[in-house]
């Protein structure tokens, strides 16, 4: 009862995060389940069976506060589909001496892109309004449902990030949008891992905890898209992904280190994260106040003297 029970919270923090930032649901999710040894495609799988219904519940509320545009939904969804599908079925047919550290090595791959892109980086908005190209969002969504399906995780962390970089949509419609079209990918992942590993390994009541969470959180994270700060969100969610996934692959028995020596490298990783986080909460109060400053002084100008 007790696992049930986290797992519920952690589907409900998950979505809180995935739902206003975009991504790091299957991420965070499929790295407890691998941590409490899931076998990484029954992880995988569990996590896209839950997904199922967080998606459509995270859609259609991105949906009822105007975060969502359509046309990118489809034509980055049905190749997602695509990609999500045959990941699926790639996954289902690794040993799982391979999979675990292939799974732990792409969700810390992840992880740290996640960290480093909203730890340094901040959102290009000189090009709103352009349209995004199928040329573009085409091969996005195979590789991106690809990651996802293989990684347990992948669809925000490669889809979100990679439109925001265009500058050509506004973060919220970014973040709703890609989050509708999951909704695809996990559809066409399930139906992978269905055909390719069948039922064995999947625990329904654990993917139903996971989704229970995700359902409380799905319409509190559509409306926290708009309040909480993208880049500090990113460097925490970051973080952990990058600290979990480090921690399994310096307990896997083909990777043999000390205890000393795992200590330390994993201190280190917790203190880069803290860094990580404190840096992005500076960062993001700097361009507060110069986009307060800036307002001002366009009043200024605007505003004849007396």
């Amino acid at each position: 009862m007790r696992t049930l029970v986290l797992l519920a919270l952690v589907g409900l923090g998950a979505q809180l995060v995935d739902g206003s930032l975009g991504m790091a649901y299957g991420v965070t999710s499929t790295t407890l389940l691998l941590a409490i040894g899931t076998n990484p495609a029954a992880a995988s799988a569990t996590v896209h069976l839950a997904e199922v219904g967080t998606t459509l519940a995270s859609g259609a509320s991105h949906w009822r506060f105007g975060n969502v545009d359509w046309k990118v939904v489809l034509r980055i969804g049905i190749p997602g589909a695509i990609g999500a599908f045959a990941g699926a079925t790639f996954l289902s047919w690794l040993s799982t001496e391979i999979a675990k550290p292939l799974m732990s090595v792409l969700l810390l791959g992840l992880g740290i892109y996640v960290l480093l892109r909203f730890t340094l980086r901040g959102l290009r908005t000189d090009r709103l309004g352009q349209p995004l190209r199928k040329r573009f969002l085409t091969p996005l969504g195979l590789v991106a449902g690809f990651m996802d399906a293989t990684g347990g995780g992948g669809w925000g962390p490669v889809g979100t990030p990679a439109i925001l970089a265009s500058g050509r949509m506004e973060p919220r419609k970014v973040i709703g949008s890609i989050d509708t079209s999951e909704f695809f990918v996990a559809v066409a992942a399930s139906l992978g891992f269905l055909f390719g590993l069948g039922t064995a390994g999947i625990d329904p009541t654990w993917a139903l905890a996971l989704l229970v969470g995700g359902l409380v959180a799905a319409p509190i994270a559509a409306w926290l898209v708009r309040l909480v700060p993208p880049r500090v969100l990113g460097s925490a969610v970051g973080g952990i992904i990058v600290l979990t996934n480090a921690r399994t692959l310096l307990n896997l028995d083909s990777f043999p280190v000390s205890d000393g020596v795992r200590g330390l490298v994993l201190g280190l990783v917790a203190v880069g994260w803290a860094a990580a986080v404190v840096y992005s909460f500076r960062q993001h109060r700097k361009a507060v106040a110069a986009e307060r400053a800036e307002a001002v002084d366009e009043a200024a100008v605007v505003t004849p003297a007396v």
